[in-house]
């Protein structure tokens, strides 16, 4: 089969298509991945076939993460984004689907990704690292934790996707006409879906269709990556560190944040991830090494457990390490991750960007030193070690592409 691969968002959405991707292609299909240009770096190394969508994610980021979990500016900003960029996606994806047999999408770019499949009359999968398709048990991870009854639980999902579908209707529309293809006046139905979640962390709901699968996490093949001789040094020289990075979170007060969990690990050894936020304003002590883009899956299991934004990628990564997690998330479905992980026994409470107490921090940190926290997270790693969530996904796939 020759697949068609279209998302947009930052490396935690592009990274595990690209695993996805390297998947298919060993099981013998062609694929060509269309992403955002700044996080494909992993399918160059895995040799997937990919080009970049128009746009930067980082200015987005920067603008969503500033206004905290504000539901409100962050359709504003998607609505900004999708009359920007919705019309260039369509037309990049249209010509890559020629002579495709299906479109599988996800992340910003679904919709162009399914108007797409619509036009050449080819099947669409949906993929997510979030739970989208509705459920009793527990509300969209779009929205503030909440208990709800079942049946809002499952409305929820319904609003947050009306919401979302109101925010690109508009340009998605003008796109489709542009290219001869009618409007669209409500969102797709009946498009199977494929998660790359783990079931061992978040259970496959049992009210959830047929076609909709928890497949295990979208991880990269061992690349047999080995630290560099000063990262190896600092690994050597003491206890396990503590690894502590936000990803591609930035807009946030680096000069408040950062030195807050640095004091209050001390003496404990960190590894320092600045990823898109940087490194703060402060000399930093001997016991912090600053670490640059590494493999989670190899770095974690060396850790004594994680602190880290709540990312779907990266809270599958520490979990699957077997440590322990503390959660600061800064929007979207990171609240949901931070009271998964709460709720499976492997981090306390999630800590908050703008309560920075020393006592709660503390409080906070003994809770994953506890001798409880670390064995939970090991028994939980296990669980993850004994699946192949890209295997899974490529049955699917074949299954349901005929």
């Amino acid at each position: 089969m020759r697949l068609l691969f279209v998302t947009y968002g930052t490396e935690g959405d592009t990274r595990p298509l690209v695993m996805l991707c390297h998947g298919l292609m060993q099981a013998g299909h062609a694929v060509m991945l269309l992403a955002e240009g700044g996080t494909l770096e992993s399918a160059r190394v895995l040799g997937v076939p990919h080009a970049a969508l128009e746009g930067d994610i980082h200015d987005e980021v920067v603008a969503l993460v500033s206004r905290g979990n504000d539901l409100g500016a962050a359709a504003r900003g998607l609505a900004r984004m999708a009359a920007r960029h919705v019309p260039a996606w369509m037309r990049q994806a249209d010509a890559a689907a020629l002579g495709c047999d299906a479109v599988l999408t996800g992340g910003l770019a679904a919709f162009v990704g399914m108007s797409v499949a619509e036009r050449h009359g080819i099947p669409v999968i949906g993929l997510g690292m979030i739970p989208l398709t509705p459920t009793r048990l527990f509300p969209t991870p779009f929205l503030p934790r909440l208990r709800l009854p079942g049946l809002l639980n499952r409305w929820s999902y319904s609003a947050v996707n009306h919401a979302v579908w109101r925010t690109f209707k508009r340009p998605i529309n003008e796109a489709r006409q542009a290219m001869g293809m009618t409007a669209r006046r409500s969102l797709w139905g009946d498009v199977p879906m494929l998660y790359g979640i783990s079931p061992s962390l978040l259970p496959q709901p049992a009210d959830w269709p047929a076609d909709h699968h928890v497949c295990g996490q979208w991880r990269a093949p061992d690349m047999g990556w080995q630290p560099d001789a000063a990262l190896q040094a600092f690994l050597d020289a003491g206890p396990a560190p503590v690894y502590l990075g936000f990803g591609s979170m930035t807009g946030f007060d680096r000069e408040q944040v950062l030195p807050a969990l640095l004091r209050a690990l001390e003496p404990r050894r960190v590894l320092l991830s600045p990823g898109w936020a940087g490194l703060p304003d402060m000399p930093l002590p001997p016991s912090v090494f600053v670490v640059g883009s590494v493999p989670h899956e190899a770095l974690f299991p060396r850790c004594a457990f994680v602190i880290h934004h709540g990312g779907s990628g990266t809270t599958h990564s520490a979990c699957r390490a077997g440590v322990p997690s503390l959660v600061m998330p800064f929007a979207a479905d990171q609240f949901f991750w931070a009271g998964r992980l709460r709720d499976v026994g492997v981090a306390p409470e999630a800590l908050s960007v703008k309560r920075l107490e020393v006592a709660s921090l503390a409080r906070a940190i003994r809770s994953v030193e506890l001798a409880q926290t670390r064995e939970r997270a090991v028994v939980l790693g296990r669980a993850m070690a004994g699946e192949d969530g890209v295997a899974t996904a490529v049955e699917h796939v074949e299954r349901l592409i005929r």
